[in-house]
């Protein structure tokens, strides 16, 4: 029986995308951001950040999407802020404005981190500046042989420290080498991406979208609140102590231990077939 809190939750498939398409498996389960201006690779603008930011926010009450693959059109995944478009208007802004801007981006990464499904960017060709930055945000980043990631903030006279550069790209690749690339700008190529654990994975670009596609699927059939709850944790145990991050993993485990789903997985396994995950 639907409770009041279920009935919060509506489905998102037929979710209309005003500024990106927007493509759902034939379960509904996965969700596909696909960047749309393939003749400029894909750049953001005032009105893409903002529809980005709210449809990632609200994904916290789909009641049918359980990942969600983020990629771009026509061989490239995005390179960044539209010059005309973004950077142009920025220059002729006064602080408060700028200030409001910046803290809008800063929100798209906030809702990113903070979606409960989990999210796997898929990505070729050019990657730079905000695009870079989504790839960051991302849980998960497969790519191409030719995927060029480069955060070229300091090439426009800007930080380094944009959208959370500073803070989340050294917990992936490490101080040194997020130094290197925030100071100078420069492309890092997929083989490095690969090698620091920016890249989970690379593909060709033949297959990248079926593999991203393939499992981001495998994790919307897997226990689904289970997956939520590890984003979760991995989120907030950044300022964690030891003691302080051990305790929480314990409730959070429990929280999971109480669900019908580990029975599910129990009584699987026990007759030897594989479990059938409902998110409850």
């Amino acid at each position: 029986m639907d409770n009041a809190m279920t009935g919060m939750t509506r489905p998102f498939r037929d979710y209309q995308a005003k500024h990106f398409l927007w493509e759902v498996s034939e379960d509904s389960r996965v969700a596909t951001i696909r960047l749309n201006r393939p003749e400029r690779k894909n750049p953001l603008t005032f009105e893409s950040y903002a529809e980005l930011r709210d449809l990632f926010r609200d994904l916290a009450y789909a009641s049918d999407v359980r990942a969600v693959v983020l990629t771009g059109a026509g061989g490239n995944f995005s390179s960044g802020g539209d010059v005309f478009e973004i950077i142009e208007p920025l220059t002729k802004m006064a602080m408060p404005d700028l200030l409001a801007f910046t803290r809008m981006t800063g929100d798209l990464v906030k809702a990113m981190r903070k979606c409960p499904q989990p999210i796997i960017a898929a990505i070729d060709g050019i990657c730079a500046g905000a695009g870079a930055i989504l790839a960051m945000a991302s849980d998960l980043r497969l790519a191409t042989p030719e995927a060029k990631t480069a955060f070229l903030f300091t090439r426009v006279g800007l930080a380094g420290a944009d959208m959370g550069a500073c803070g989340i790209l050294p917990r992936i690749i490490g101080q040194g080498r997020a130094a290197e690339l925030l100071f100078t700008g420069r492309a890092m190529s997929a083989a490095e991406g690969h090698a620091w654990g920016f890249f989970n994975a690379l593909h060709d670009g033949t297959s990248l979208e079926a593999e991203a596609l393939k499992l981001a699927q495998s994790l919307a059939e897997g226990p689904w609140f289970a997956h939520t709850m590890t984003k979760t944790m991995l989120n907030q145990e950044w300022a964690m102590g030891i003691e302080e991050l051990i305790e929480s993993e314990a409730q959070a485990q429990a929280i999971c231990m109480a669900t019908k789903d580990f029975r599910r997985a129990f009584e699987a396994f026990a007759e030897k077939r594989k479990p059938a995950f409902e998110g409850n």
